[in-house]
């Protein structure tokens, strides 16, 4: 193909040469059957709008006390290593690109199960439009780097589907274009750093490439950027020997990380399927109380191995309990929040599965493990791990979280149960169409009562009879709330009433120093504040309005503003304080707005 090779120069000693490590090696292109190679060469267009200056320091890739400022330095590296588009099938076969400067070594394409693609077995399908940049190790914590939007790979749905190769920026067939817009990008990046700064596990928006013309790179990294998918892929073609390789691979990369610890004589494969299991049953738990949609499923795609997020496309942080919205993927609708835990029950399930098919090299039907031993302690898991995070959300600490979990599980119970049944009270117009879906929207706000209540009781020493307790249902009404749900909210007053009651014998545990600290808490974790998924489509429009006429640094201040403004700080309430000009402070607070608009939106 007459295509000509140049290595990276890794003796170029400057503040950025960290970099020259992410080079397309990657460990994983030693498990057989799990990837797809090829060539990639640098692109001559491209401008970094977004760089994770704090995901950087963390890898290591720039020094801990680098400014938050671009500089033409670091935007040259950021581009020569990332901004790459590979020579997929369709280049070669036409012979393009042959006198094209490559990297020295290919980049890999990995391969798992998708639900798009009609073959279930993941002998197609995988990374469609993305490749793995490689890795870097920095502190004993190894990093993988991947990017989103570098070409059209063979993996890729469309491909599949129209039979032949495809050229990338076609937009012929669905799923086989093979780049990233913009837009798409940029929120992935504000969604995934503000779901981190809440404790999730996820993947991060390391940097983000604009080519101009709308469509860009979007380079992503984690500690472990497996997906079950990568696993179960094998799994699904019965082939064991690629199979015990890539959770060997898995396995060894959670203990290197410091992630999971295994006792001298304790079989590895078994306390994975311990750590899986409570894995899941704490993220689909939290999942559930932080009304947090990913669309979780039988193919292990849409999420990390180690229970993180991933993929932000199908990803809403819901303002309300919209648990009956669906998301509409044109060829079928998502699951719902309310079946988020029976997802993650299936998942551990095949994780059981693969296990047994290790150990005994015989690989028995999914349904026989569905009455195992593990699916038991993901429910007994799930429960506890649920009602704890509740407790966290009315803004008790951990130390108080399992002292009364242990001594008052009965009345934390009767408090959860009462909760839960007017989080999910529907509104009587019934099931309604949206913008990207169908929805039954709540009639209440119960986020707001969990704000609200502990200012209301514990402040005037719990006074059940004050007149703001006998109209809290009331004000507790959510915007999607009719007259007629208004008015028929008072046949609940009474459970309503004993929901407090229960509430309030339960802050008799604390004095008034703790509930003071409690109340605190309860301000920012249940701050109305919270930028939903419709805020943030509405915020990137604006993004995207304003990149013409800003520069590309503003629109990195105005990105870790917002980021900045969205974390949630449960040690004090330190005003917010960053230097914009008047132009970014605008930008600023029209997002504000739009955040409080939405604030109880999908």
């Amino acid at each position: 193909m007459g295509l000509k090779s140049v290595k990276s120069n890794t003796k170029q000693k400057d503040l950025y040469r960290k970099f020259d490590k992410i080079n397309g090696t990657h460990p994983w292109s030693d498990i057989e059957n799990g990837h797809v190679k090829y060539q990639v060469r640098e692109l001559d267009k491209g401008q970094t709008i977004y760089f994770n200056f704090n995901l950087a320091k963390e890898m290591g890739l720039i020094d801990k006390c680098h400014p938050h400022k671009m500089n033409a330095k670091l935007n040259k590296k950021i581009l020569s290593t990332f901004n790459l588009r590979i020579i997929n099938e369709y280049d070669v076969e036409n012979n393009l690109f042959t006198n094209e400067v490559t990297k020295e070594h290919a980049y890999i394409a990995s391969r798992y199960l998708q639900l798009q693609h009609k073959d279930k077995r993941g002998l197609s399908s995988g990374d469609g439009r993305g490749l793995w940049n490689g890795y870097i190790k920095h502190k004993g914590v190894t990093w993988d780097v991947s990017s989103r939007g570098t070409g059209v790979t063979c993996l890729a749905p469309g491909a599949v589907k129209s039979g032949r190769n495809l050229q990338t920026g076609t937009e012929e067939f669905g799923y086989g274009c093979g780049l990233a817009e913009i837009d798409e990008l940029i929120g992935t990046a504000i969604m995934s750093e503000t779901i981190h700064n809440y404790g999730f596990e996820t993947e991060r928006m390391l940097a983000i490439v604009d080519f101009g013309d709308g469509c860009g790179i979007g380079v992503r990294a984690g500690k472990n950027l497996i997906r079950p998918a990568h696993l179960f892929l094998h799994l699904k073609q019965n082939n064991l020997e690629s199979l015990k390789q890539a959770v060997d691979y898995y396995i060894d990369r959670q203990i290197n990380n410091k992630d999971w610890q295994f006792g001298p004589k304790e079989n590895k494969y078994s306390a994975m399927l311990d750590y899986i299991c409570d894995s899941f049953a704490r993220f689909s738990a939290r999942l559930e109380r932080e009304y947090l949609f990913t669309w979780l499923d039988w193919d292990g795609d849409n999420v990390l191995a180690n229970a993180g997020l991933i993929d932000y496309g199908s990803i809403r942080w819901l303002g309300l309990r919209h648990d009956k919205y669906r998301y509409d993927d044109v060829q079928r609708y998502s699951t719902t929040l309310n079946e988020q835990k029976g997802k993650a029950q299936l998942t551990v399930q095949v994780f059981a599965q693969l296990i047994d098919y290790i150990k005994t090299k015989k690989k028995k039907p999914l349904v026989d493990f569905k009455s195992h031993k593990i699916i038991k302690q993901f429910n007994d898991q799930f429960d506890e791990q649920i009602k704890k995070h509740f407790m966290y959300q009315i803004g008790l600490n951990s130390k108080n979280i399992e002292k009364l979990f242990t001594r008052h599980k009965k009345i934390i119970d009767d408090i959860y149960f009462d909760f839960q049944f007017f989080e999910k009270l529907k509104t009587e117009q019934g099931v309604v169409e949206v913008e990207d879906g169908i929805n039954h929207p709540p009639i209440l706000n119960m986020r707001y009562f969990l704000l609200k209540l502990p200012q209301y009781l514990l402040i005037e020493n719990f006074e059940l009879d004050n007149p703001k307790i006998d109209s809290f249902i009331y004000e507790t009404a959510s915007e999607f709330a009719t007259e007629h749900d208004i008015k028929h909210l008072s046949k609940y007053e009474d459970r309503f009433m004993n929901l407090i009651r229960n509430y309030s014998q339960l802050m008799t545990q604390f004095n008034s120093k703790q509930i003071d600290k409690l109340i605190q808490r309860s301000k920012q974790i249940n701050k109305q504040e919270r930028m939903t998924g419709n805020a943030l489509i509405f915020i990137v429009q604006k993004i995207m309005k304003l990149k013409g006429h800003v520069s590309h640094i503003s629109i990195q201040k105005i990105i870790e503003a917002l980021i900045t403004k969205q974390m949630l700080n449960l040690d004090d309430e330190t005003s917010f304080n960053y230097r914009l000009n008047p132009k970014e402070k605008q930008a600023l607070n029209s997002f504000d707005n739009l955040i409080q608009i939405y604030k109880e939106d999908l």
